[in-house]
């Protein structure tokens, strides 16, 4: 049952980021900001890993498939449906909860023990939606694009992959990518990325908020932040995956 207190103390701090700003042109160039640091900045660690991903799902599917029964345009459908399905909304969650989570968790920490957010509350500034609430519309509005791009990287890393290697014809990889395509699976890859990026963005910010101490809590802080929203991420991505695509 000890999780209850801090699972309290996470939702008494979501309703104070959630209120009513004071400004919202402040509140404006802080999203801007936010969206530059986490989204944009986020952009080529996406493009390589979603490259990388696709070319070694494509492989690995060509090289395990000696079925001459089998068609091999199921090879380009298969690295389609694992990029939509799952990497590009699940797998590149969990690397931004490492990048981005670690970021923001430190961040705040190191304003907490250096008494910033204290000064910002003497101030008469709501401290937690200041610093919390334009990382979160920043991930929400721009994660959606990062798992966009990922999609049509990892697809194109399969190609690349496919055309050079000779596993597989170009043509057949095209038709494979093509066959058979669910519009819903990208809808649903997007629905994920949302809840992930709310998750992302506000449990790191829990903990760096909350933190206590000096420089080693600030790195302690970080440490559970990343932990704590890979295991949330993990545990939607099955509540998600049944709500939305079982029938």
């Amino acid at each position: 049952m000890k999780f209850l207190q801090p699972l309290g103390s996470y939702f008494i701090l979501m309703g104070r980021v959630l209120s009513k700003p004071e400004k919202g042109k402040i509140y404006y160039q802080q999203t801007v900001k936010e969206i530059v640091s986490l989204g944009i900045n986020s952009i080529g660690i996406v493009i390589i890993i979603s490259i990388f991903m696709g070319a070694v799902i494509t492989l690995q599917t060509r090289y395990n498939l000696e079925n001459p029964l089998i068609p091999t345009y199921l090879i380009g459908l298969t690295a389609r449906d694992t990029m939509l399905l799952e990497f590009s909304s699940t797998i590149v969650g969990l690397i931004l909860a490492g990048k981005v989570g670690s970021n923001i968790a430190s961040e705040i920490g190191h304003m907490r023990i250096t008494e910033q957010i204290d000064a910002l509350e003497i101030m008469g500034v709501n401290s937690a939606s200041y610093l919390i609430l334009p990382k979160i519309i920043a991930t929400v509005l721009f994660n959606p694009i990062l798992t966009l791009i990922s999609m049509f990287m990892g697809v194109f890393g399969g190609w690349a992959i496919s055309v050079a290697t000779g596993a597989l014809t170009s043509s057949d990889y095209i038709y494979g990518i093509q066959y058979w395509f669910v519009p819903f699976y990208i809808t649903y890859s997007l629905i994920k990325t949302v809840v992930f990026a709310i998750i992302i963005t506000s449990v790191p910010a829990f903990f760096g908020y909350h933190v206590s101490g000096g420089a080693l809590e600030v790195g302690r802080a970080s440490t559970k932040g990343v932990v704590a929203s890979s295991i949330l991420i993990l545990l939607f991505n099955v509540i998600l995956t049944q709500l939305l695509l079982a029938k």
